[in-house]
C-alpha cells in the first residue's frame, strides 16, 4: 500500500513538473484546450495498452489451468492402465510352463524341416566336391561358388540347428564337420584361384575383364555372407566354421602385394652396371604408374564396385609401395647427383603434369599426403648441400693449385680476346659451377635454391681467405728474391682484376637466383663477401704498388734535402719509372687502373709530405726558403700533371697534390699574422692534421722557436676544436695516414 502512495506522490509530483514546463510563458495558456485534448488522447491510449495486457495475461493463465488439469486426468488414468498391466504379467510364468510342450515340438519341426530341405546335399556331398572341383579347375569360377555356397549353407543350417539345441552333442557336431569336411577344402580352393586371378587384375583387365568381374561378384558374396554370420552370431553366439573369411581385405592385400611387385620390378640397375641408374629407374616409375593409373581409371572402373573407389585404392597402393621402396633406396645409400635426381622427381615430376597431374589423371595428392615425409626430404636436401659444400671445397682448392702454378710458371698471364684485362678462369670456373648447381636446385624448390645460395656465399668468402693466404705467401717469396718471379707485377695484376670479377660475378648470381623474402643473415653473409673481395683487391692493389716503390726508394729518401734542392733527378726519376709501370697497368681492368692509380697518387704525395715534415733540410735566410718551396710547388705540379696525362678522370679530381701546394704556400708565407690565417685555413681545410705534423711544418720554416710553433699550433688545434658549426662534415685526408716515426717529442732542432 506504501508502495502505491509513493508512486502516486511520484506521478503527482512529476506531472506538476510537467504542466510547469508546458505553462511558462502567457501565450500558452491559450492552447490549454489543445493540451488537455492531447493529454486525454494519450491516456486513453495508454489505458487501452493496459487492458489488452491485463487481458492477454488472464487468458494465458486460464490456458495453463486447462492444461494442469488434463494432465492431472492422464496421470490418473495410465495409473490405473499400469495396474492392469501387472496383474496380466503375473500369469505368464504359468502359460510358459503350460506352452514348454509346444515349444520343443516346434524345434522338432524346424529341425526335420532343415534336414528334409537339405537331404539332396546331404546325401550327394561327394558328387557336388567333385563337380565343384572340376567347375574350379575348368575356371568356371560362378558355378563353382554357387555349388559351394549350397554345400556351405547346407553345413550352416545343419549346424545351427544342433547349437539351438539345449542339450547340445558334441560328438554330433563333430561328425557333421566330418562329413562336411571337403567343402572347407573347396573354399580354400576357391580362395587360391581368386587369388590368382586378383594377382593378375591389370593384364587381365586388358584381355578378359569378365574374369575380374566374376572374381569380384564372388567376393562382393561372400561379403555379404560374413555380414550374415556375424549378424546371426551377435543374437544366437554360432558362427559357421571358416567365417567371416573377409575375402575383400585379402582381395586388397593381393592388389597391394601385385603393385608392390609391380614397383620393384622396374628397379633393373644398380649404380655399378649404370651410374645413370636412379633416372633410369625413377623413369621406368614414373612410365609405368602413369599407364597403370590409366588402365585403372579406363578399365578397373566398370569392373569394381562403385563403392570399392578402386582408383583411390590402387593410387593409395602406388603412392605407399614407391614411398617404400624410395625409403629402402636412400637407406641403401645416394652419391653426386643422385640426391638432385631424387628430390626433383619427388618435388615436381610426381605431383607434376607428368605424373599425378596428368591431364589424363588430374589425381590429387592432397588426399595421400606427400610420397616422403618432410622429416626425409629435409634430410636429403641436407646431405644434398653437404655433398655440394664438399665439390665445392674440392673445386675451389684444385683451382687455387691451377693459380699458384700459373704465379711460378714464369709465363705471362692470359688477357681476353676483346680487351687487355689480364685474368685467369677461375672466377669465372667457380662461378659456372656455382651457376649449374643453382639451376638444378631450382628445378626442386626455392627454398632449396635459397640455402644453395647461402652456401655458395660461404664458400666463395672462404675461398676468397684461402686467395688471400695464397697472394700474401706470393709476395712473401717474391720479395725474398725478387728475381725469381720475372713477371710479378703482371700476375698481381691479374689478381686484382680477379678480386674484381668475383664481386662483379657474385651480383649477377644475386640477380638470377636471389629468393625475396631471404633472411637477413643471408644478406649480411653477401655483403661481407663483397666487402672481403672489396680489401682483397684494395690489398693486392697494395702489393702491386709495394712492387714499383721498392724500386723508387731511394729517390724518395733523396726528396727535400740538400741535394735535391739542386738536382732535377728525384722527382724525374719517379715519373719515368712510374710510367713504366702504368704500361703494364694498363691491363688492369677500368675501376682497378683508376684505384691502383688513385692509390699511387696518395702514395706520392704522402711520402713527398713525410719527406717535408722530416726536416732534412733546414733554411737560414727566407730567400733559401723561397727557393725550395718555390721548387715544391713545381714538383707538385709537375706530379699533378703526370697523372693527368696518365688518367684524367683521377688526377684532375680531388689531387693530393694540391695539399703539397698548401704546405709550400705556409711554408712561405713571411707575415705572422698571415701565417696565422693560413693555418686556420689548413687545420679547417684537414681537420686530421696532427700537432706534430704542424709542429714539424713550422719547424722547417728555421725562423719559428720550437717552443714558439708549439704554442701556436695548440692554440689554433683549440680554436678549430673550440669552433661551432650549423653543419660539420669530417673528412678524413692523407694527413691520416701519415705518422712520422720519430716522434717530434724526440726530434732535436
Amino acid at each position: 500500500m506504501e508502495d502505491l502512495q509513493r508512486l502516486e506522490e511520484e506521478a503527482k509530483a512529476r506531472a506538476a513538473q510537467h504542466v510547469a514546463n508546458m505553462l511558462q510563458r502567457p501565450g500558452q495558456l491559450e492552447k490549454l484546450e489543445a493540451y488537455k485534448r492531447r493529454i486525454s488522447r494519450k491516456k486513453a491510449s495508454v489505458e487501452t495498452m493496459l487492458k489488452s495486457a491485463m487481458q492477454s495475461q488472464l487468458d494465458g493463465i486460464r490456458v495453463g489451468f486447462e492444461q494442469l488439469r488434463s494432465s492431472l486426468e492422464n496421470i490418473a488414468s495410465i495409473k490405473e492402465e499400469l495396474n492392469e498391466i501387472g496383474k496380466l504379467f503375473s500369469i505368464v510364468p504359468e502359460l510358459s510352463a503350460k506352452l514348454q510342450p509346444v515349444q520343443e515340438e516346434n524345434m522338432r519341426h524346424s529341425q526335420y524341416v532343415t534336414a528334409k530341405e537339405n537331404l539332396k546335399h546331404i546325401f550327394t556331398v561327394p558328387e557336388s566336391v567333385e563337380k565343384t572341383k572340376q567347375w574350379i579347375n575348368e575356371g568356371k569360377l560362378l558355378h563353382a561358388h554357387q555349388s559351394l555356397m549350397d554345400l556351405e549353407n547346407s553345413r550352416d543350417d545343419l549346424l545351427y540347428e544342433l547349437h539351438k539345441l539345449p542339450n547340445q552333442s558334441t560328438a554330433d557336431t563333430i561328425m557333421l564337420k566330418a562329413y562336411f569336411e571337403d567343402v572347407e577344402i573347396l573354399s580354400q580352393l576357391m580362395e587360391k584361384q581368386i587369388r590368382l586371378v586378383l594377382s593378375r587384375t591389370l593384364n587381365t583387365v586388358r584381355k578378359e575383364p569378365t574374369v575380374i568381374v566374376t572374381a569380384l561378384r564372388i567376393i562382393e558374396r561372400e561379403e555379404k555372407a560374413d555380414h550374415f554370420a556375424i549378424q546371426r552370431h551377435k543374437q544366437s553366439g554360432f558362427m559357421p566354421p571358416g567365417r567371416p573369411k573377409c575375402w575383400k581385405n585379402m582381395a586388397v592385400k593381393i592388389l597391394e602385394k601385385s603393385v608392390a611387385n609391380r614397383i620393384e620390378g622396374t628397379h633393373v640397375e644398380e649404380r655399378a652396371d649404370n651410374k645413370m641408374w636412379l633416372v633410369r629407374y625413377l623413369e621406368l616409375t614414373r612410365l609405368l604408374i602413369l599407364e597403370d593409373l590409366r588402365v585403372i581409371k579406363t578399365l578397373c572402373v566398370p569392373c569394381f564396385p562403385p563403392w570399392w573407389n578402386i582408383v583411390n585404392i590402387f593410387v593409395k597402393m602406388y603412392h605407399t609401395s614407391l614411398s617404400q621402396h624410395l625409403k629402402e633406396i636412400i637407406a641403401s645409400g645416394l652419391e653426386g647427383n643422385e640426391y638432385v635426381s631424387l628430390l626433383a622427381w619427388i618435388m615436381n615430376t610426381y605431383t607434376g603434369p607428368d605424373l599425378m597431374q596428368h591431364p589424363e589423371l588430374n589425381i590429387d595428392t592432397r588426399d595421400i599426403g606427400p610420397l616422403l615425409s618432410t622429416e626425409i626430404i629435409n634430410d636429403l636436401q641436407q646431405r644434398y648441400l653437404k655433398n655440394m659444400c664438399q665439390n665445392y671445397e674440392d673445386w675451389m682448392k684444385k683451382t687455387l693449385e691451377t693459380e699458384k702454378v700459373d704465379w711460378w710458371s714464369g709465363v705471362l698471364p692470359e688477357s681476353s680476346t676483346q680487351e687487355a684485362y689480364y685474368h685467369t678462369a677461375a672466377p669465372v670456373i667457380i662461378y659456372q659451377m656455382i651457376d649449374q648447381n643453382l639451376q638444378v636446385t631450382k628445378t626442386i624448390s626455392s627454398h632449396l635454391t635459397a640455402q644453395a645460395l647461402i652456401l655458395c656465399i660461404e664458400e666463395v668468402t672462404k675461398y676468397g681467405f684461402m686467395y688471400r693466404q695464397a697472394i700474401l705467401e706470393f709476395k712473401s717469396k717474391h720479395f725474398e728474391d725478387r728475381s725469381r718471379v720475372p713477371y710479378f707485377t703482371h700476375h698481381m695484376i691479374t689478381i686484382v682484376n680477379n678480386c674484381l670479377q668475383f664481386t662483379e660475378l657474385a651480383q649477377q648470381i644475386k640477380q638470377i637466383y636471389w629468393v625475396p623474402n631471404t633472411s637477413g643473415d643471408a644478406t649480411i653473409k653477401f655483403e661481407n663477401l663483397l666487402t672481403h673481395y672489396q680489401q682483397l683487391r684494395n690489398e693486392a692493389a697494395a702489393i702491386l704498388l709495394e712492387e714499383s716503390f721498392l724500386d723508387l726508394e731511394l729517390h724518395f729518401q733523396d726528396l727535400v734535402t740538400t741535394k735535391w734542392l739542386s738536382s732535377p733527378i728525384p722527382i724525374e726519376t719517379i715519373c719515368v719509372t712510374l710510367e713504366d709501370y702504368f704500361q703494364d697497368y694498363n691491363h688492369l681492368s677500368p675501376k682497378n687502373f683508376e684505384y691502383v692509380i688513385m692509390e699511387a697518387q696518395n702514395l706520392i704525395a704522402k711520402r713527398y709530405i713525410s719527406a717535408m715534415l722530416l726536416r732534412k733540410i733546414s733554411f737560414k735566410t727566407y730567400d733559401e726558403c723561397l727557393t725550395c718551396t718555390s721548387k715544391i710547388i713545381m714538383e707538385a705540379d709537375k706530379l699533378k700533371n703526370f697523372f693527368v696525362r696518365i688518367a684524367p678522370k683521377v688526377g684532375n679530381y680531388n689531387s693530393p697534390f694540391e695539399i703539397i701546394k698548401r704546405l709550400a704556400e705556409v711554408l712561405r708565407c713571411e707575415d705572422s699574422e698571415i701565417l696565422s690565417l693560413d693555418l686556420h685555413s689548413l687545420v679547417e681545410k684537414y681537420p686530421d692534421m696532427t700537432e706534430d705534423h704542424l709542429v714539424r711544418l713550422l719547424s722547417l720554416r728555421g725562423d719559428i722557436p720550437r717552443g714558439e710553433a708549439r704554442e701556436k699550433v695548440s692554440y689554433i688545434l683549440e680554436a678549430q676544436r673550440n669552433r661551432k658549426t650549423s653543419q660539420t662534415i669530417t673528412t678524413n685526408s692523407i694527413f691520416k695516414q701519415i705518422v712520422i716515426q720519430d716522434s717530434f717529442l724526440s726530434w732535436k732542432p
